[in-house]
């Protein structure tokens, strides 16, 4: 062998181990920036060599790790971390044990245990002020056409909050105010994109009806059927949907002033198809059934607390909630109400679960597997939004959405992202509070 051929197969292996660590530093890419651990169980993790894994400080008041746990392979190490007691422990993944490459925060915490829902509920929301859901022409009592709203910068998708001062409660409150104040010049306050804004309108009164008006068409209310995802039986704290509850027309986030869940009777199911996802219709009325008290509507779901008599009549025991590293593909269940008042677990597998830093509401890929649900609704239908996703005996998440080419199949959402609603978010904790006190 000639000293060109021994370095081509010196190149070519140099080659070689450049593509093999640039794989292991994509895949250490991968891992997630953190990773948590209840209390008392253990997580392990495979690191290859020349990387190691070291903590940054003294942790071992709060994690304790060992590496090579039953390993026969040289070049991998298995570290075993084990959750002794709750808080943050910070770790560095390095290479040839000098520099580092990812840093790693491992958090022990207490599982949460909840209550999986699955029951048929009918929600009603009011909204905050009254929501702007068409801007329009005014024709004036003198034929002219007038565009008062438009005039003053205000844009399908607002929130009038404030008119002259005055609160605004609803649709017919805004014609009162408006018909008391006449032609004259007012202020008033508009919610944008989470930002409040302050214009001058001047009504014009209208040709049609002899009425003052802005130009606007607004909504100050929704209604729809859903499925409950969760309670707390100790916070008394509910989640539902899955997603946020939008405005028809203008797909915006409706602000929630105050609302209600409400305990529904399934009347008809419209079987979904290719092309046209089916529906769960369903009655529900205001004045009886009251489940509880919406206090929140996020992109993640909506959330409140729910009402001593539903516990009385839902004796289900808690389990534990898995976190999203825990999910995997493979075989699950739902569990939904699709006739009576029947809560049922349905067959489903989860063909994808996506690797997620920040919340999203696609967070898993799952397919319906369940003959019967098929054969009842033909996969995943409108109005089994939040239905729980419960895998190795964990809450994992809820369904969010069905595929519309394919209603077998749709999208589920990490129970964190909803949890994540409710234990980070000082407002929500305020409006809580509130409702409480009620």
């Amino acid at each position: 062998m000639g000293k060109n051929d021994e370095k081509k197969i010196f190149s070519l292996l140099i080659l070689l181990l450049a593509f093999f660590y640039v794989i292991q530093i994509i895949s250490l890419s991968n891992y997630p920036n953190e990773i948590k651990i209840p209390i008392g169980e253990n997580k392990s993790l495979e690191v290859l060599f020349p990387f190691s894994l070291a903590a940054l400080h003294d942790e071992n008041t709060i994690v304790q790790s060992i590496s090579n746990i039953n390993n026969t392979n040289k070049f991998k190490k298995v570290y075993k971390i084990d959750g002794i007691d709750e808080g943050e422990a910070k770790y560095q993944l390095k290479f040839l044990g000098l520099v580092p490459v990812k840093k790693l925060d491992i958090n022990v915490v207490n599982r949460q245990y909840l209550i999986p829902g699955g029951n048929a509920i009918g929600v009603r929301l009011n909204t905050r002020g009254v929501l702007v859901v068409a801007v329009t022409d005014v024709i004036g009592v003198d034929g002219k056409r007038y565009n008062p709203a438009k005039e003053a910068g205000i844009k399908n998708g607002d929130s009038i909050l404030e008119i002259d001062n005055i609160k605004v409660k609803d649709a017919s409150h805004v014609v009162e105010l408006l018909n008391k104040i006449q032609d004259r010049e007012i202020k008033v306050v508009v919610e944008r994109n989470k930002i409040r804004y302050e214009t001058e309108v001047r009504p014009i009164k209208s040709m049609q009806d002899n009425c003052y008006r802005m130009g606007i068409w607004v909504r100050d209310k929704t209604a729809g059927i859903g499925t409950l995802t969760f309670y707390d039986e100790n916070s008394k704290i509910f989640g539902a949907l899955g997603h946020g509850i939008t405005d028809i027309d203008t797909g915006n986030l409706l602000n929630v002033e105050y609302g209600k869940i409400m305990n529904a009777r399934i009347s008809n199911i419209e079987q979904g198809r290719k092309g046209n996802p089916g529906e769960i219709k369903g009655m529900f009325y205001e004045t009886e059934n009251v489940l509880g008290e919406i206090v929140k509507n996020s992109t993640y779901g909506i959330y409140g607390i729910i009402g001593e008599e539903f516990f009385k009549n839902n004796k289900v025991k808690a389990i534990p909630i898995g976190f999203k590293e825990e999910v995997k593909e493979g075989d699950a269940y739902i569990l939904a109400t699709i006739e009576d008042d029947k809560v049922e677990k349905f067959d489903i597998e989860i063909l994808k679960a996506q690797f997620q830093q920040y919340p999203g509401q696609k967070s898993m890929t799952i397919k319906i597997k369940d003959k019967r649900l098929l054969q009842k609704t033909g996969g995943i239908v409108q109005g089994m939004s939040g239905s729980p996703i419960i895998q190795d005996g964990k809450l994992i998440g809820a369904i969010t959405h069905v595929f519309v080419n394919d209603p077998t199949k749709g999208y589920g959402i990490y129970i964190e992202w909803m949890l994540e609603q409710i234990n980070t978010n000082n407002n929500f904790r305020e409006k809580l509070t509130n409702s409480m006190e009620r």
